[in-house]
């Protein structure tokens, strides 16, 4: 029998049957039916989760149910809509990096996941066309200027520093010029003579020793506002038709127009491109997995985003007559995609909702059953005093052995796991197997418990499989 009979059966979903809802699947299932959809239909999938936590989280499920898909994480800004701050440097550059392998989807269609979150999937991005213009190459023995890579870098986004140490960072000592770009697992060193690029090496931020040499570097922006003589013409003429005149000391069109970079100005990101794109519109085709409560968080995304308006939108009207410069803030729709939009997305191409409860069937959707169910949970023996809850789970767990279930005990850590592993020792239950994949379950056998290193908070099971997780027995995890 193989894993994916033990966990459950995938029904085909036809990619033409529109929009479908995928009933009985449990918390904890997701990431192993993202994985076997994608396996599927071999194509790209667009996969929302319900937050940008889970959304890291289910990454490291899915590499246990398929190691050799391809993962794109696209996560949202990680500040409040209207801020007055911009997103942190990681979160852009990982946004950039994403779209980058995102339009790479694009050009070579193959199995793959994105994974994003509610606040990602409705917020505007530039066109990846703009995007490949900032990507800049270079390999050793060229004749490279290393002011044209210096200022490529700071109008793309970097923060010059004395020590490269983070992504989106660029240092500059005589001939040598240290860059951590997005997208890349070390920082890279660059070392000239005169105009020729002598050698590129990655090196390691902590130490600052070379790791290895490199064949080629690859320079991807690391903000979705690249400040060249094109965006800032084009955000002046923008701001100037939109909110009139500039007032004396209006930081922000001050500091844009003098091509320096301004705190907080991506929340005007529309003003800087004739058009911007939709994440979903990248790959028109692709189909698109709801997680349960996703919906919903869209929609109170959606209302936090137009009481944040409300709010700056009403202090710009009260401040009429004030000589400060008041934060103006730009229409919702601009940076932000409408319903009527989303759903006419959503309408022209295949998407599913999941969802742990039974459905009852419809004319304007499919259902599908995948028969999963919450796992056992010991929050009741957790209050009851003098129960000893490894005890029971010790018991629970030899029981379900007994009666020929494939059992899988998953931790958020090694630490933790082995924890408790000897501790469920120590309560007389042994067989213990560590796994790193799902593939090698179907090779035990029921009298042993399967161990993995898993971010799952809940456990599922069916007729024939069990996954324990540890917030199913100790409690939910102290955040």
């Amino acid at each position: 029998m193989t894993a994916n009979g033990l966990m459950f059966e995938l029904p085909h979903i036809p990619r033409d049957a529109g929009h479908v809802v995928v009933a009985n699947a449990a918390d904890g299932t997701e990431g192993i039916f993202a994985a076997r959809y994608a396996a599927q239909h071999k194509t790209p999938i667009y996969y929302v989760a319900r937050d940008g936590a889970h959304m890291v989280d289910l990454a490291q499920v899915i590499k246990f149910e398929a190691p050799d898909i391809d993962i794109v994480q696209f996560p949202a800004w990680d500040c409040l809509p209207y801020d007055r701050v911009s997103p942190s440097a990681e979160s852009a550059a990982q946004r950039m990096a994403a779209l980058v392998k995102i339009g790479a989807l694009r050009a070579k269609p193959r199995a793959a996941i994105i994974l994003t979150s509610p606040n990602a999937v409705i917020q505007r991005v530039p066109k990846l066309s703009f995007i490949a213009k900032q990507i800049y190459s270079a390999k050793p023995g060229q004749t490279v200027s290393m002011d044209e890579i210096t200022t490529r870098l700071a109008t793309s986004g970097f923060e010059r520093v004395s020590t490269v140490r983070e992504v989106g960072e660029f240092a500059i000592r005589g001939g040598i010029l240290d860059i951590f770009a997005p997208g890349s697992r070390a920082p890279v060193r660059l070392d000239f003579f005169g105009d020729t690029l002598e050698s590129i090496r990655a090196f390691d931020a902590a130490t600052q020793r070379t790791i290895k040499a490199l064949k080629a570097f690859n320079l991807r922006p690391t903000s979705e506002v690249t400040l060249n003589n094109q965006t800032v013409a084009r955000f002046r003429s923008s701001y100037l038709e939109m909110f009139g005149a500039a007032q004396r000391g209006d930081e922000l069109y001050e500091s844009i127009s003098a091509q320096r970079r301004f705190a907080g100005m991506e929340h005007w990101l529309p003003l800087f491109y004739d058009d911007l794109d939709s994440p979903l519109r990248i790959l028109p085709d692709a189909p698109i997995i709801f997680e349960h409560l996703s919906k919903e968080a869209i929609a109170e995304r959606r209302t936090q985003i137009d009481d944040h308006y409300d709010s700056r939108q009403s202090s710009l009207e009260s401040a009429a007559n004030d000589s400060a410069v008041p934060y103006k803030p730009i229409r919702p729709e601009l940076l932000y995609i409408p319903d009527d939009e989303f759903n006419a997305q959503l309408s022209a191409r295949a998407h599913v909702d999941l969802t742990p409860f039974d459905q009852l069937e419809s004319e304007r959707r499919s259902i599908v059953s995948i028969n999963t169910r919450a796992g056992r949970n010991f929050s009741v023996e957790r209050e009851t005093p003098n129960l000893n809850i490894f005890e029971l789970a010790a018991r629970y767990i030899a029981d379900q052995r007994a009666e020929g279930k494939q059992t899988l005990l998953t931790g958020w850590s090694e630490g933790s796991l082995s924890r408790l592993v000897q501790i469920l020792q120590e309560h007389g239950l042994g067989g213990f197997q560590p796994v790193d994949q799902s593939g090698k379950l179907a090779q035990l056998s029921s009298s042993v418990t399967a161990t993995a290193v898993l971010n799952i908070e809940h456990g599922f099971e069916t007729e024939k499989f069990l996954v324990l997780a540890e917030q199913d027995i100790l409690g939910d995890r102290l955040v």
